[in-house]
């Protein structure tokens, strides 16, 4: 694609002059906002942008994948957009008229996801006035999407393989067993045969899990999705501004290591701080840094260092979290914790 928008380019100005180069900024700009509408899907109210043929195929799998029942597990790094293909299968599916009901496994305590997951009766702990139904009832005839599965402790594993298994099972302080018909597709970021290994993961659960397994690439490998990503964010923020032909260069080459969620705060940010009705490389935040703690500001208070080793680590080991967290010295759990804090910041800040 860059090489195409160059030649392109080159010959335009050629035949009729450097001051053609605002009309031709603007033909490529309209090119651009057209493939993105032409690559755009909707998927349980998310939109998707899916140009390149490794995701075009990757899709094409996830249909299949959908008309069975089969368990499915979704590998890809943060941000890349497996959310996305679990709302696909369901999509895709002969349950898309049933629940979609899905959940965070890193966003919440350990005590909090049993009672969450499986509900619980009147009584069974302090301040447990009602009966509660859990996910999995919610998600009865439908389909449960449980992200950052690697997140789940043991003991959540061994009742979440039972699940899997068609057992039925309690609510907390419950006495009657709960039955449900539920297709679940987990993901996660981390590489669960080294999990295994560990001793973190189950293997058993492991297995059950993969019946089929789906990878998303990292958006470094899928560079035809950049230009109608970020012309879909743009138009999003800001539809009177467009990109330069040189910007968009200097977006295909950067490796973006926190992936879609990257080029979207990069693009907010660009279109705040540009001062014309075009966004041009020099606008782009790409030079100095790759993740967003430009938005923290300098590293002098403890909070600032800490984001700032965070950040080095993730850079070491390619985005990788869990060894990363190794590399502090800390859990994937806590370092899943602070990422989702400084994207948080981050996204204001740039607001």
């Amino acid at each position: 694609m860059r090489q195409t928008v160059a030649f392109a380019k080159w010959v335009f100005l050629s035949l009729l002059g450097c001051s053609a180069e605002g009309a031709l900024t603007a033909m490529v700009s309209k090119w651009y906002v057209a493939m993105s509408s032409d690559c755009t899907h909707v998927f349980l109210g998310m939109k998707a942008i899916i140009a390149s043929p490794s995701m075009r195929a990757l899709m094409t799998l996830a249909e299949r994948v959908a008309r069975s029942n089969a368990t499915v597990l979704i590998l890809g790094e943060s941000g890349s957009g497996k959310e996305v293909l679990a709302r696909a299968i369901h999509h895709f599916s002969g349950r898309s008229e049933k629940p979609w009901v899905d959940l965070n496994c890193g966003a919440l305590p350990e005590h909090l996801i049993e009672s969450e997951l499986f509900g619980y009766d009147r009584g069974a702990f302090s301040g447990a006035n009602t009966n509660k139904q859990g996910l999995f009832e919610l998600a009865d005839k439908g389909t449960i999407f449980l992200d950052e599965v690697a997140e789940l402790e043991r003991k959540m594993q061994v009742k979440l393989l039972r699940v899997l298994d068609g057992v039925p099972y309690y609510r907390l302080g419950g006495v009657k067993k709960v039955s449900v018909d539920v297709r679940i597709v987990a993901a996660t970021n981390q590489e669960l045969e080294t999990a295994v290994a560990d001793g973190r993961f189950r293997a058993d659960l492991y297995h059950r899990l993969t019946q089929i397994t789906l990878r998303v690439p990292p958006l470094r490998q899928r560079i035809e999705d950049i230009a109608p990503l970020a012309c879909h964010f743009l138009a999003q923020h800001d539809p009177s501004l467009r990109f330069s032909p040189d910007a968009m260069e200097v977006l295909e080459r950067h490796r973006w290591p926190g992936n879609i969620r990257e080029l979207r705060n990069v693009v907010i940010r660009a279109a705040v701080l540009t001062m014309g009705g075009e966004i041009c490389a020099e606008d782009l935040p790409l030079e100095k840094n790759s993740h967003p703690e430009a938005a923290s500001g300098p590293a002098s208070s403890l909070e600032g260092m800490e984001r700032k080793m965070i950040f080095e680590a993730l850079n070491d080991s390619n985005g990788h979290q869990q060894k990363a967290a190794a590399k502090l010295g800390i859990s994937r759990r806590t370092l899943s914790r602070k990422l989702k804090t400084y994207d948080s910041d981050f996204t204001e800040a740039r607001l």
